[in-house]
């Protein structure tokens, strides 16, 4: 099916796409906003967790989503425009040409997230940076996690700029939105979940780590990092650096510390 032509800006039909930046600000009600072609991909792909509502592409993108387009017939209706009226829609120049409108998944429970074998689960306590958000999620998806848990201070990882940075990735995760982060720890404990803390000061290096099959990395917010009394209430592991230099970004770190775990099962 050929997608639906777009002529006004005022088209009810592409009401949930107009001025972006500002909705973005204000929440969509359990929907959110992903852009460009490698996300809308991420969004459709059999591993994806989440519902598709709507796409709007360029003109001029059409023949590229053709596949994409095929996928989503009789899901969902894309719709196009020309350039000029698509930056016009989203308030501002839209480069990628590709914004598509999806369903925020429920969070998961705990117990589903961890079940009762090997698993690896991050645990993001205090991240507010949308970057370091999506950048987290992507690398989660890269070390092979099997699920994300969210402490109730992180921002939203389905914020547009966050599934931007994480290519997608986001939407392939199991995502446990949880309370404060001393209350999530216990949980996962209480689960026979060994947690161990990333931090510049840990007591062990992540060169000799040796971890149970059922582990959690914890990371908290880039500079504050986990409170002091959540560090010293479980196991704490650093990353070796050079004399003089102990922090890297929040992203980063964790990144290093899944594939050392990671390598630590084969």
């Amino acid at each position: 099916m050929a997608p639906i032509r777009i002529d006004r800006a005022d088209d009810s039909r592409i009401a949930a796409f107009r001025d972006v930046r500002e909705r973005d600000l204000v929440g969509r009600l359990g929907l959110f906003v992903a852009e460009g072609a490698v996300v809308l991909r991420s969004l459709v792909a059999p591993t994806s967790l989440c519902d598709i509502e709507a796409v709007l592409i360029d003109e001029r993108r059409q023949a590229a989503l053709a596949d994409v387009e095929t996928v989503l017939a009789g899901r969902a209706p894309v719709y196009s425009a020309s350039q000029g009226l698509l930056d016009e829609i989203a308030g501002f120049p839209l480069h990628r040409g590709i914004l598509a409108m999806g369903r925020v998944p429920p969070s998961v429970g705990l117990d589903a997230a961890v079940g009762r074998g090997p698993t690896t689960v991050l645990v993001i306590s205090g991240v507010g940076n949308h970057d370091n958000m999506g950048a987290l999620m992507r690398n989660a998806a890269a070390f092979g996690v099997d699920a994300v848990v969210l402490d109730d201070g992180c921002c939203d990882p389905f914020y547009r700029k966050a599934l931007r940075v994480a290519v997608g990735a986001t939407f392939a995760l199991p995502i446990v939105r949880g309370g404060p982060i001393r209350d999530l720890l216990g949980d996962l404990q209480a689960r026979a979940v060994e947690t161990l803390a990333l931090s510049p000061s840990g007591r062990e290096s992540l060169k000799t780590l040796k971890v149970s099959a059922r582990r959690a990395l914890v990371v908290g917010a880039e500079g504050p990092g986990l409170p002091a009394d959540v560090l010293a209430g479980i196991r704490s592991v650093r990353i070796d650096m050079r004399a003089g230099f102990d922090s890297l970004n929040v992203a980063t770190s964790a990144a290093i510390a899944l594939h050392g775990l990671t390598l630590t099962d084969s």
